[in-house]
Protein backbone atom coordinates (compact mmCIF):
# COMPACT_ATOMS: atom_id res chain seq x y z
CA UNK A 1 0.00 0.00 0.00
CA UNK A 2 1.62 3.30 -1.01
CA UNK A 3 2.00 6.00 1.40
CA UNK A 4 -0.08 8.46 -0.84
CA UNK A 5 -3.25 6.33 -0.12
CA UNK A 6 -5.82 5.20 2.89
CA UNK A 7 -8.12 2.96 3.05
CA UNK A 8 -11.99 3.85 2.51
CA UNK A 9 -14.28 1.82 5.14
CA UNK A 10 -17.70 3.91 3.92
CA UNK A 11 -18.97 3.67 2.07
CA UNK A 12 -18.93 0.00 1.25
CA UNK A 13 -17.08 -1.63 -0.54
CA UNK A 14 -13.41 -1.01 1.66
CA UNK A 15 -10.97 -0.05 -1.34
CA UNK A 16 -7.93 1.95 -1.37
CA UNK A 17 -7.84 5.79 -2.26
CA UNK A 18 -5.37 8.64 -3.06
CA UNK A 19 -5.22 10.74 -0.09
CA UNK A 20 -4.42 13.77 -2.01
CA UNK A 21 -8.11 14.91 -3.32
CA UNK A 22 -9.80 13.26 -1.23
CA UNK A 23 -12.17 15.94 0.26
CA UNK A 24 -12.14 17.77 -2.87
CA UNK A 25 -14.08 14.72 -4.43
CA UNK A 26 -16.71 15.36 -1.82
CA UNK A 27 -17.65 18.44 -4.07
CA UNK A 28 -19.08 20.54 -1.13
CA UNK A 29 -19.69 23.21 -3.67
CA UNK A 30 -22.44 21.94 -5.64
CA UNK A 31 -24.77 21.08 -2.32
CA UNK A 32 -25.16 25.23 -1.74
CA UNK A 33 -26.25 25.49 -5.12
CA UNK A 34 -28.63 22.40 -5.43
CA UNK A 35 -30.04 23.40 -1.71
CA UNK A 36 -30.55 26.77 -2.76
CA UNK A 37 -29.39 28.23 1.00
CA UNK A 38 -25.56 27.68 2.34
CA UNK A 39 -24.17 24.90 3.03
CA UNK A 40 -22.54 24.76 6.46
CA UNK A 41 -19.92 22.34 7.17
CA UNK A 42 -16.20 22.31 9.90
CA UNK A 43 -13.86 19.89 10.59
CA UNK A 44 -11.63 19.46 13.69
CA UNK A 45 -8.47 17.11 14.26
CA UNK A 46 -9.13 15.24 17.79
CA UNK A 47 -7.75 12.70 20.59
CA UNK A 48 -9.33 9.79 21.12
CA UNK A 49 -10.09 11.00 24.77
CA UNK A 50 -11.71 14.21 22.58
CA UNK A 51 -8.91 17.10 22.78
CA UNK A 52 -9.24 19.48 19.92
CA UNK A 53 -7.02 22.26 21.79
CA UNK A 54 -4.77 22.77 25.34
CA UNK A 55 -3.47 25.96 26.60
CA UNK A 56 -1.02 27.71 24.65
CA UNK A 57 2.86 27.68 25.89
CA UNK A 58 3.45 30.75 25.31
CA UNK A 59 0.59 32.41 26.61
CA UNK A 60 -3.19 32.85 26.99
CA UNK A 61 -5.10 30.65 24.73
CA UNK A 62 -6.13 27.40 23.45
CA UNK A 63 -3.87 25.83 20.62
CA UNK A 64 -4.08 22.49 18.42
CA UNK A 65 -1.96 19.76 20.61
CA UNK A 66 1.10 19.30 18.42
CA UNK A 67 1.05 15.45 19.38
CA UNK A 68 -1.98 15.42 17.12
CA UNK A 69 -1.79 18.06 14.95
CA UNK A 70 0.03 16.56 11.29
CA UNK A 71 0.33 17.17 7.61
CA UNK A 72 -1.94 14.68 6.28
CA UNK A 73 -5.04 16.24 8.26
CA UNK A 74 -3.82 19.28 7.07
CA UNK A 75 -3.95 18.91 3.65
CA UNK A 76 -7.26 17.75 4.01
CA UNK A 77 -7.69 20.71 6.33
CA UNK A 78 -6.51 23.11 3.21
CA UNK A 79 -9.43 21.23 0.92
CA UNK A 80 -11.73 21.78 2.89
CA UNK A 81 -11.24 25.63 3.25
CA UNK A 82 -10.59 25.99 -0.69
CA UNK A 83 -14.14 25.03 -2.00
CA UNK A 84 -15.20 27.85 0.78
CA UNK A 85 -17.16 30.98 -0.32
CA UNK A 86 -16.71 32.46 2.57
CA UNK A 87 -14.46 30.79 6.06
CA UNK A 88 -16.24 31.51 9.28
CA UNK A 89 -13.39 32.87 12.05
CA UNK A 90 -13.08 34.31 15.50
CA UNK A 91 -12.04 37.44 17.23
CA UNK A 92 -9.21 35.63 18.65
CA UNK A 93 -7.81 34.13 14.99
CA UNK A 94 -7.44 37.94 13.99
CA UNK A 95 -6.09 38.95 17.46
CA UNK A 96 -3.50 36.17 17.16
CA UNK A 97 -3.04 36.58 12.94
CA UNK A 98 -1.92 40.28 14.16
CA UNK A 99 0.55 39.56 16.40
CA UNK A 100 1.86 37.06 14.01
CA UNK A 101 1.00 33.93 16.62
CA UNK A 102 -1.02 32.14 13.96
CA UNK A 103 -0.99 31.67 10.06
CA UNK A 104 -3.16 32.18 6.99
CA UNK A 105 -6.32 29.71 7.30
CA UNK A 106 -5.93 29.01 3.18
CA UNK A 107 -2.34 28.13 2.78
CA UNK A 108 -2.38 28.32 -1.20
CA UNK A 109 -0.14 31.37 -1.89
CA UNK A 110 2.86 30.69 0.14
CA UNK A 111 3.46 26.80 0.42
CA UNK A 112 3.73 24.97 -2.71
CA UNK A 113 2.37 21.86 -0.77
CA UNK A 114 -1.35 23.43 -1.48
CA UNK A 115 -0.48 25.33 -4.85
CA UNK A 116 -3.02 22.74 -6.93
CA UNK A 117 -5.41 24.05 -4.55
CA UNK A 118 -4.92 27.72 -6.21
CA UNK A 119 -5.24 26.18 -9.58
CA UNK A 120 -8.33 24.66 -8.19
CA UNK A 121 -9.92 27.77 -7.34
CA UNK A 122 -8.96 29.59 -10.19
CA UNK A 123 -10.46 26.72 -12.53
CA UNK A 124 -14.03 27.72 -10.99
CA UNK A 125 -13.30 31.47 -11.68
CA UNK A 126 -13.72 31.84 -7.50
CA UNK A 127 -10.90 34.26 -6.03
CA UNK A 128 -7.47 33.18 -4.66
CA UNK A 129 -8.76 33.61 -0.99
CA UNK A 130 -12.61 33.13 0.45
CA UNK A 131 -13.62 35.83 2.45
CA UNK A 132 -13.48 35.58 6.32
CA UNK A 133 -16.20 36.00 8.80
CA UNK A 134 -15.63 36.75 12.04
CA UNK A 135 -18.42 36.39 14.87
CA UNK A 136 -17.58 37.95 18.12
CA UNK A 137 -20.02 39.51 20.84
CA UNK A 138 -16.70 41.80 22.26
CA UNK A 139 -15.22 43.09 19.02
CA UNK A 140 -11.98 43.19 20.65
CA UNK A 141 -9.59 42.33 18.17
CA UNK A 142 -8.01 44.31 15.06
CA UNK A 143 -8.75 43.62 11.08
CA UNK A 144 -4.92 43.10 9.35
CA UNK A 145 -5.05 44.98 6.20
CA UNK A 146 -3.36 42.15 4.41
CA UNK A 147 -7.12 40.57 4.64
CA UNK A 148 -8.82 42.94 2.92
CA UNK A 149 -6.23 43.32 -0.01
CA UNK A 150 -6.90 41.85 -3.77
CA UNK A 151 -10.99 42.56 -2.99
CA UNK A 152 -10.93 40.09 -0.28
CA UNK A 153 -14.19 41.14 2.21
CA UNK A 154 -14.30 40.40 5.77
CA UNK A 155 -17.32 40.45 7.24
CA UNK A 156 -17.96 40.61 11.23
CA UNK A 157 -21.35 39.37 12.67
CA UNK A 158 -21.97 40.23 16.36
CA UNK A 159 -25.61 41.22 18.32
CA UNK A 160 -27.80 44.55 18.67
CA UNK A 161 -26.06 44.74 22.39
CA UNK A 162 -22.40 44.70 21.23
CA UNK A 163 -19.63 48.01 21.52
CA UNK A 164 -20.96 50.41 19.39
CA UNK A 165 -17.79 52.88 19.57
CA UNK A 166 -16.07 49.35 18.62
CA UNK A 167 -18.73 48.19 15.99
CA UNK A 168 -17.63 51.69 13.70
CA UNK A 169 -14.11 51.45 14.23
CA UNK A 170 -14.64 47.79 12.33
CA UNK A 171 -17.11 49.11 9.82
CA UNK A 172 -14.04 51.52 9.29
CA UNK A 173 -11.62 49.03 8.78
CA UNK A 174 -13.76 45.87 7.42
CA UNK A 175 -16.84 47.98 5.88
CA UNK A 176 -19.63 45.45 6.70
CA UNK A 177 -20.87 44.72 9.92
CA UNK A 178 -23.64 42.13 10.72
CA UNK A 179 -26.27 42.33 13.90
CA UNK A 180 -27.26 39.00 14.23
CA UNK A 181 -29.19 38.80 17.58
CA UNK A 182 -29.98 40.82 20.16
CA UNK A 183 -28.20 39.83 23.08
CA UNK A 184 -26.18 36.90 21.97
CA UNK A 185 -25.44 35.99 18.35
CA UNK A 186 -27.71 33.47 16.77
CA UNK A 187 -26.30 30.98 14.79
CA UNK A 188 -29.61 30.91 12.84
CA UNK A 189 -29.78 34.70 11.56
CA UNK A 190 -25.79 34.35 11.39
CA UNK A 191 -26.09 31.99 8.90
CA UNK A 192 -29.48 33.46 7.35
CA UNK A 193 -27.51 36.88 6.97
CA UNK A 194 -24.97 35.41 5.07
CA UNK A 195 -26.83 33.90 2.61
CA UNK A 196 -28.59 36.95 1.73
CA UNK A 197 -25.14 38.17 0.99
CA UNK A 198 -25.34 35.52 -1.75
CA UNK A 199 -22.68 32.63 0.20
CA UNK A 200 -23.64 29.36 -0.53
CA UNK A 201 -20.34 27.33 0.92
CA UNK A 202 -19.37 28.06 4.11
CA UNK A 203 -16.44 26.63 6.19
CA UNK A 204 -16.74 26.86 10.19
CA UNK A 205 -13.10 27.09 11.05
CA UNK A 206 -13.37 28.12 14.79
CA UNK A 207 -14.18 26.78 17.99
CA UNK A 208 -16.40 24.69 20.19
CA UNK A 209 -18.38 27.62 21.08
CA UNK A 210 -19.48 28.50 17.65
CA UNK A 211 -19.69 24.85 16.72
CA UNK A 212 -22.31 25.07 19.27
CA UNK A 213 -23.89 28.05 18.08
CA UNK A 214 -24.72 26.24 14.51
CA UNK A 215 -25.70 22.90 16.31
CA UNK A 216 -28.34 24.65 18.41
CA UNK A 217 -29.97 26.40 15.28
CA UNK A 218 -29.53 23.42 13.46
CA UNK A 219 -27.47 25.08 10.86
CA UNK A 220 -24.91 22.43 10.53
CA UNK A 221 -24.50 20.60 7.55
CA UNK A 222 -21.61 18.48 7.76
CA UNK A 223 -19.04 17.43 10.58
CA UNK A 224 -15.92 16.31 9.18
CA UNK A 225 -13.24 15.01 11.91
CA UNK A 226 -9.75 13.80 12.02
CA UNK A 227 -9.49 10.96 14.96
CA UNK A 228 -5.75 10.87 16.11
CA UNK A 229 -4.50 7.49 18.05
CA UNK A 230 -3.82 8.38 20.96
CA UNK A 231 -4.82 9.68 24.05
CA UNK A 232 -3.64 12.84 25.87
CA UNK A 233 -4.98 13.49 29.26
CA UNK A 234 -4.75 16.63 31.10
CA UNK A 235 -6.39 20.13 32.02
CA UNK A 236 -8.23 22.09 30.78
CA UNK A 237 -8.87 20.97 27.01
CA UNK A 238 -11.33 22.06 24.69
CA UNK A 239 -13.50 19.52 22.83
CA UNK A 240 -15.83 19.50 19.69
CA UNK A 241 -18.48 21.13 21.28
CA UNK A 242 -18.66 23.69 24.06
CA UNK A 243 -21.77 24.70 25.74
CA UNK A 244 -25.08 24.52 27.61
CA UNK A 245 -26.90 20.83 27.15
CA UNK A 246 -28.18 20.65 23.35
CA UNK A 247 -32.04 20.26 23.50
CA UNK A 248 -32.43 18.33 21.00
CA UNK A 249 -29.36 16.85 20.69
CA UNK A 250 -27.82 17.09 17.23
CA UNK A 251 -28.21 14.13 15.04
CA UNK A 252 -25.75 13.05 12.37
CA UNK A 253 -25.34 10.04 10.10
CA UNK A 254 -22.25 8.68 8.91
CA UNK A 255 -21.45 9.94 5.49
CA UNK A 256 -17.76 8.77 5.08
CA UNK A 257 -15.50 6.83 6.70
CA UNK A 258 -11.67 6.49 5.97
CA UNK A 259 -8.52 5.14 7.75
CA UNK A 260 -5.09 6.47 7.40
CA UNK A 261 -1.95 3.69 8.21
CA UNK A 262 0.42 5.86 7.65
CA UNK A 263 -0.08 9.03 9.97
CA UNK A 264 2.50 9.69 12.96
CA UNK A 265 4.97 7.41 11.71
CA UNK A 266 2.27 4.65 10.92
CA UNK A 267 0.35 5.25 14.41
CA UNK A 268 -2.55 5.79 12.12
CA UNK A 269 -6.19 8.13 12.25
CA UNK A 270 -9.73 7.98 11.11
CA UNK A 271 -11.30 10.44 8.99
CA UNK A 272 -14.70 10.56 9.96
CA UNK A 273 -17.69 12.62 7.89
CA UNK A 274 -21.21 12.92 9.60
CA UNK A 275 -24.27 14.58 7.20
CA UNK A 276 -27.18 16.15 9.04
Amino acid sequence: MSIDTIWQLYPMPAQEVGLKGLYLRHDLRQYGERLGRPFVYTNYVTSIDGRIAVPRSDGPGMVVPKDIANDRDWRLFQELAAQADIIISSGRYLRDYAEGKTQEILRIYDDPRFEDLGRWRAGRGLPPYPDLAVISGGLDFPIPSFLTQSGRKVIVITHAAADHARRRILEGEAGHVITAGESAVSGRQAIDALGALGYRTIYMATGPHVHHLLLADGVLDRLYTTTVHRLLGGQPFSSLVEGDLLEPPADLRLNSLYFDPHALGGLGQHFTCYAR
